[in-house]
């Protein structure tokens, strides 16, 4: 049996605390007290019905919405506490989101859609982003398209883009927002292959989909959302098969 010691040393250090948060919108409680951990290099699924709460708590995360009270821990970020543009700026370059529509510039080619943030925001030397933009179109599978403006590529293909725009941004964390609800089967497909690509490559993620198939084969746990909060988490082998909640039981009666 491993000494405490060993178990710690195995244990990866954490990348994403969710405590107790509360947040609401004119007066509409959406979080009411959700909380989770996401370990470093680790995948995250939150599942779960529509008005759960599931893109407000990423948006949250990322600091694009306040919170009313609880805590929210991002790497060394106590995001809560962030309040100028300078800190915003700083945890963007920690953690990254990807939304369900690309928000792509329609003016800018695929690759100067990806150089944007770190030239601009980042101040970074054009060249080197440049360079580092093209390996990342490539990484995408769209080192072909460098030159095409989003009304010329598929809704798959500008979401890979901007996959790639959030990667540019060298973040520790990604945030996917529903990435692929507005794609084709085929799109789909050649998303979440990326996303399976960057969790290989030991990227910490936090996925809100309603992929159920991709939750199972993909995340390290599954959290199920309703209500503003989280009702069940656990490895996907347990929370699809074994639901210890009957709400996450009938959840997933009707979307499996």
């Amino acid at each position: 049996m491993p000494s405490p010691i060993e178990r710690a040393a195995a244990t990866p250090p954490v990348a994403v605390t969710v405590q107790d948060v509360h947040q609401s919108f004119g007066g509409v409680e959406v979080l009411k007290g959700m909380s989770l951990v996401v370990p470093q290099g680790q995948v995250a699924c939150v599942i779960g019905p529509s008005g759960a709460g599931k893109s407000t708590l990423l948006r949250c995360i990322n600091g694009l919405v306040g919170i009313d009270r609880g805590s929210i821990r991002v790497g060394a970020f106590d995001v809560q506490k962030l309040r100028t543009d300078v800190q915003k700026i700083a945890l963007r370059k920690c953690v990254s989101m990807v939304f369900q529509q690309y928000n792509l510039f329609p003016h800018k080619t695929a690759l100067q859609n990806v150089m944007m943030a770190p030239v601009h925001v980042l101040h970074e030397d054009r060249g080197e982003v440049r360079a580092r933009a093209l390996a990342l179109l490539q990484k995408v599978g769209l080192l072909d398209k460098i030159d095409s403006y989003p009304g010329e590529l598929s809704g798959g293909q500008q979401q890979r883009v901007a996959i790639a725009r959030s990667l540019a941004m060298r973040p520790q964390v990604m945030l996917f927002d529903e990435i692929t609800a507005a794609l084709d089967p085929e799109s789909v497909k050649d998303v979440l292959d990326v996303v399976r690509q960057l969790a290989g490559d030991g990227m910490t993620c936090i996925l809100v989909t309603h992929e159920m198939r991709f939750a199972r084969e993909a995340a390290d746990i599954v959290y199920f959302t309703d209500g503003g909060i989280v009702v069940e988490a656990g490895p996907p082998s347990e929370l699809f098969d074994h639901p210890s909640n009957q709400r996450t039981a009938s959840f997933l009666s009707r979307v499996l």
